[in-house]
């Protein structure tokens, strides 16, 4: 699939998701940053220090963008599919933490 196809549903998309993290480091990255955005947003929310939020785009976009450009060597499918590619995300992450991904 090329990044010009037009997807209508999460579940068209999710396959192609995928493809775009085949790499094993890349998904590694995913996981770190994805867990860690959980954990700073909990952090902020359980001591109200609110400020720390700021850190979560910044946490979960550069672990997934150093997967990406580095290791998968591909453009992240943040850039097009901005909605589709954040529930990728945490699906993704659901995948990995039950086993039905590999990382």
């Amino acid at each position: 699939m090329s990044q010009e196809q037009t997807f209508t549903s999460f579940r068209e998309f999710y396959p192609y998701y995928l493809e775009e993290h085949s790499d094993l480091t890349c998904r590694r990255l995913h996981y770190i940053g994805s867990l860690l955005v959980i954990a700073i947003a909990l952090y902020a929310i359980f001591t109200l220090q609110f400020v720390w939020l700021w850190l979560v785009p910044l946490v979960g976009y550069g672990f997934a963008w150093v997967g990406h450009f580095f290791f998968e060597k591909n453009r992240p499918a943040t850039f097009k599919y901005p909605f589709y590619s954040l529930m990728g995300d945490w699906v993704m992450l659901k995948d990995m933490l039950t086993g039905k991904i590999r990382f």
